[in-house]
Protein backbone atom coordinates (compact mmCIF):
# COMPACT_ATOMS: atom_id res chain seq x y z
CA UNK A 1 0.00 0.00 0.00
CA UNK A 2 1.42 3.41 -1.00
CA UNK A 3 1.76 6.07 1.66
CA UNK A 4 -0.32 9.19 1.05
CA UNK A 5 1.48 12.22 -0.31
CA UNK A 6 2.70 14.65 2.36
CA UNK A 7 0.76 17.86 2.86
CA UNK A 8 3.58 19.88 1.32
CA UNK A 9 3.68 17.83 -1.92
CA UNK A 10 2.33 20.72 -4.01
CA UNK A 11 4.97 23.13 -2.70
CA UNK A 12 7.90 20.72 -2.36
CA UNK A 13 10.15 22.56 -4.84
CA UNK A 14 9.57 25.90 -3.12
CA UNK A 15 10.27 24.35 0.29
CA UNK A 16 13.49 22.77 -0.95
CA UNK A 17 14.58 26.09 -2.45
CA UNK A 18 13.91 27.86 0.84
CA UNK A 19 15.77 25.19 2.84
CA UNK A 20 18.76 25.44 0.51
CA UNK A 21 18.79 29.19 1.07
CA UNK A 22 18.77 28.61 4.84
CA UNK A 23 21.57 26.07 4.41
CA UNK A 24 23.57 28.82 2.72
CA UNK A 25 22.85 31.14 5.63
CA UNK A 26 24.19 28.55 8.07
CA UNK A 27 27.33 28.03 5.99
CA UNK A 28 27.75 31.80 6.05
CA UNK A 29 27.52 31.72 9.82
CA UNK A 30 30.32 29.16 9.97
CA UNK A 31 32.45 31.42 7.75
CA UNK A 32 31.72 34.38 10.03
CA UNK A 33 32.94 32.42 13.06
CA UNK A 34 36.00 31.17 11.16
CA UNK A 35 36.81 34.78 10.26
CA UNK A 36 36.29 36.00 13.83
CA UNK A 37 33.35 38.24 12.98
CA UNK A 38 31.93 40.54 15.63
CA UNK A 39 29.72 38.63 18.09
CA UNK A 40 26.64 40.78 17.55
CA UNK A 41 26.88 40.34 13.78
CA UNK A 42 27.01 36.56 14.20
CA UNK A 43 24.08 36.64 16.62
CA UNK A 44 22.07 38.75 14.18
CA UNK A 45 22.62 36.17 11.46
CA UNK A 46 21.79 33.30 13.85
CA UNK A 47 18.52 35.06 14.61
CA UNK A 48 17.76 35.45 10.91
CA UNK A 49 18.43 31.76 10.22
CA UNK A 50 16.33 30.75 13.21
CA UNK A 51 13.40 32.87 12.02
CA UNK A 52 13.73 31.41 8.52
CA UNK A 53 13.57 27.85 9.91
CA UNK A 54 10.60 28.79 12.09
CA UNK A 55 8.83 30.14 9.02
CA UNK A 56 9.40 26.87 7.16
CA UNK A 57 8.17 24.91 10.18
CA UNK A 58 4.98 26.95 10.48
CA UNK A 59 4.31 26.58 6.79
CA UNK A 60 4.80 22.80 7.01
CA UNK A 61 2.51 22.68 10.04
CA UNK A 62 -0.16 24.61 8.15
CA UNK A 63 0.09 22.15 5.26
CA UNK A 64 -0.10 19.21 7.67
CA UNK A 65 -3.22 20.59 9.35
CA UNK A 66 -5.00 21.49 6.14
CA UNK A 67 -4.11 18.26 4.35
CA UNK A 68 -3.16 15.34 6.58
CA UNK A 69 -5.19 16.20 9.68
CA UNK A 70 -8.15 17.41 7.63
CA UNK A 71 -8.28 14.13 5.70
CA UNK A 72 -7.92 12.09 8.89
CA UNK A 73 -10.76 13.98 10.57
CA UNK A 74 -12.96 13.16 7.58
CA UNK A 75 -12.17 9.47 8.18
CA UNK A 76 -12.82 9.80 11.89
CA UNK A 77 -12.08 7.23 14.56
CA UNK A 78 -8.58 6.27 15.67
CA UNK A 79 -6.93 7.76 12.57
CA UNK A 80 -8.33 11.19 13.41
CA UNK A 81 -7.33 10.93 17.06
CA UNK A 82 -3.79 9.92 16.12
CA UNK A 83 -3.31 12.78 13.63
CA UNK A 84 -4.68 15.32 16.11
CA UNK A 85 -2.31 14.07 18.83
CA UNK A 86 0.62 14.19 16.38
CA UNK A 87 -0.24 17.76 15.37
CA UNK A 88 -0.61 18.82 19.00
CA UNK A 89 2.77 17.32 19.86
CA UNK A 90 4.39 19.05 16.87
CA UNK A 91 2.90 22.39 17.94
CA UNK A 92 4.21 21.85 21.47
CA UNK A 93 7.70 21.13 20.13
CA UNK A 94 7.64 24.31 18.05
CA UNK A 95 6.42 26.43 20.94
CA UNK A 96 9.00 25.04 23.34
CA UNK A 97 11.96 25.25 20.97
Amino acid sequence: MDAPAPGYADSKDARLKRLRRIEGQVRGLARMVEQDAYCIDVLTQVSAATKALESVALSLLDDHLSHCVHDAVKQGGDVAELKIREASAAIARLVHS
